[in-house]
């Protein structure tokens, strides 16, 4: 017999990364909510790599974090190691990546979820999920528990009738040994739910006293941590240190001789994986003219002596790892903790999602992470950022929330996902980005905080520190505009040994600073007015003049373009009715359902000429023609 468990305003299936951030601001907005998990052990746990940030990852968490969510502050308490990517080039792609102590931001994580307010943690499996005639959704557990919602955020991550493969053994499982989750998937093909197959996999993990590190390069932190959240106050330490190896000939032959063992290319895995982050198996084949490949070996936590095998995930069966892994030099005798695996599970196709992450045709369902086709912590954690504040406007009968793709990653990401979808597991890159100037690291709570802190998920300090913060970049801005260098000995020979012009008149610091030889520190012993400023002023005030021509051409792009995204299409339009629209445009617009022109316009298969013909057709719609 059924027992009745509870009303709920939202429940959340799954306490991955996005699970997480979709109860927190689900509850943080003052509704009801409940989040089920197979395992409270194991929420918030890093089944693949023990990192946060990265190319264009780091964008993403310091979004989550201007916007009020919690993975960037989770990271810096967590942190072993810190790096910024790509230094070497713009700021446009500098990317924050920590190496993190997995088991304890998984503690982190579910101490933060037991404590708020307004949320309920239950372990258990939901097994079937029902839409009753008063619109309330009923999800049932395996013990027969019964709970109500008016709404579902679905966040099942790699869960979703999984399966793992290791050469040509197959067996039911979730992620790093748990339980699948089986059932939930026949209840949302009733529902209508389409459902497909993605597969993603996980390299092996060795014991640290096997590995011989005199044969690897050593990979330090950086000697100035930046924190992924603006509101983090005592800096991160760097305290263990990662290694870098190659695999050789050697590693290539053992690979390439069993790759008819490998389920990938024996055609047993049915699922799409991720194109940017392949199977070594994968890399011996796509990229066979390659003499090596790198290995980077990274720590998985403080009280572990696990070491994690970045760039060797693999399905092949186990003596073929073991060969394969012992072939690379300073693992000649390592000894394998945790084999590598291959993971298919069950996603929906994200163009069945609205720009709010909600079903087009499913009122208050949503779906998050990876169950939208996604891959990454990183990308999880935003989307379930996103799906927990539209959730909770709905129940509160207020407008969406939605993120244009010209202001955020994240809106980038969304768009994405649901104007183009994906044939195989998403993952943001800068690329992605045509704004991507504009949208840096660095900014992301000038750009995104005044968001969080109207939503109600940044709390009024935190907002008032970045009015501050403005204020001196702007009083420092007008400083270096007004201040002027006078030609000296010294200054001209600095400069000439920059190889850039020498001063013959004064010169405004800020003209100075434009130069791209020079920057805030090589002129600071010329700048005898300069006030202590925190870096990320000073930083602030550099980019903006260094690339101030650029970035003004790119806000004007946003400007033009968010003249499109403001001119919304009604819901009910039918797109048979709009004369002269091609047919391919038709079926596309009709199956996506674009909130704004703007969408409509990336939609792939609608031209420029149907684009106009809709502007039209809204326009006499709009005049009563």
């Amino acid at each position: 017999m059924d027992y009745f468990s509870g009303n709920f305003d939202v429940a959340v299936i799954g306490a991955g990364h996005a699970g997480i951030e979709a109860a927190l601001a689900a509850a943080r907005l003052g509704t009801k909510v409940i989040c089920f998990t197979i395992n409270l052990d194991w929420i918030g746990n890093m089944a693949c790599n023990p990192s946060i940030g990265g190319t264009s990852k780091g964008h993403l968490v310091r979004e989550i974090d201007a916007l009020g969510g919690e993975m960037g502050i989770a990271a810096d308490k967590n942190t072993l190691q810190s790096r910024m990517l790509n230094l070497g080039k713009g700021p446009a792609v500098h990317s924050l990546r920590a190496q993190i102590d997995r088991r304890e931001y998984s503690k982190y994580m579910k101490n933060v979820l037991e404590k708020q307010e307004n949320l309920t943690l239950v372990q258990c499996e939901i097994i079937s999920l029902n839409k009753l005639d008063n619109s309330v959704w009923e999800l049932k557990n395996q013990l027969d528990c019964v709970y109500h919602a008016k709404c579902v955020i679905l966040a099942t991550g790699t869960f979703l009738d999984g399966k793992i493969f290791v050469g040509d053994k197959c067996y039911s499982s979730g992620p790093d040994g748990m339980f699948p989750a089986i059932g939930l998937s026949e209840s949302l093909k009733q529902q209508g739910i389409e459902l497909r197959r993605f597969k993603t996999g996980t390299p092996s993990r060795v014991n640290r006293r096997s590995v011989d590190f005199t044969e690897l390069e050593e990979q330090v932190g950086d000697e100035r941590v930046v924190p992924f959240s603006f509101s983090t106050e005592i800096t991160p330490q760097n305290i263990l240190s990662c290694y870098i190896t190659y695999t050789n000939e050697e590693t290539k032959r053992i690979i390439t001789e069993n790759l008819h063992r490998s389920p990938l290319y024996g055609g047993v895995i049915e699922g799409v994986g991720p194109r940017y982050c392949p199977s070594i198996e994968d890399k011996m084949v796509r990229f066979s003219e390659k003499e090596r490949h790198q290995i980077f070996i990274e720590p998985c936590g403080l009280d572990t002596e696990e070491l994690y095998l970045q760039g060797l995930s693999s399905s092949l069966p186990i003596d073929v790892q073991e060969g394969f892994i012992r072939s690379i030099k300073g693992l000649e005798h390592c000894e394998i903790m945790r084999n590598a695996y291959a993971i298919e599970y069950d996603c929906v196709d994200p163009l069945e999602l609205k720009p709010t992450l909600e079903f087009l045709n499913i009122e208050g369902l949503y779906g998050a992470g990876q169950f939208n086709g996604s891959s990454g912590y990183e990308e999880a954690a935003a989307q379930g950022l996103v799906a927990g504040i539209n959730a909770a406007l709905k129940v509160q009968g207020k407008e969406p929330f939605i993120l244009e793709r010209s202001g955020s990653y994240i809106g980038t990401l969304i768009d994405d996902l649901v104007t183009k979808g994906c044939n195989e597991p998403y993952r943001m890159m800068t690329s992605r980005s045509e704004y991507r100037l504009i949208l840096r690291q660095d900014n992301a709570d000038i750009r995104l905080m005044k968001m969080g802190f109207e939503l109600g998920l940044v709390c009024e300090e935190r907002y008032n520190k970045l009015l501050k913060k403005l204020e001196m970049i702007d009083i420092e801005r007008k400083r270096t505009e007004s201040t002027v260098i006078a030609p000296s000995e010294e200054i001209n020979k600095l400069l000439v040994s920059r190889e850039t012009s020498a001063l013959s008149t004064g010169c405004k610091l800020a003209d100075l600073i434009r130069r791209p030889q020079l920057n805030y520190e090589i002129l600071a012993p010329f700048d005898k007015e300069r006030p202590e400023l925190p870096f990320e002023v000073t930083e602030q005030v550099e980019i903006d003049l260094k690339y101030e021509g650029y970035i003004k051409r790119q806000l004007s792009q946003v400007n033009e373009m968010h003249r499109l995204e403001v001119k919304l299409i009604p819901e009910d339009i039918d797109y048979k009715d709009v004369i002269n629209l091609r047919t391919e445009a038709i079926e596309k617009l009709s199956k996506i359902r674009p909130r704004s022109i703007g969408q409509a316009s990336r939609i792939s298969g609608v031209s420029p000429a149907d684009i106009s013909v809709l502007l039209i057709y809204l326009t006499k719609k709009q005049r009563g023609e």
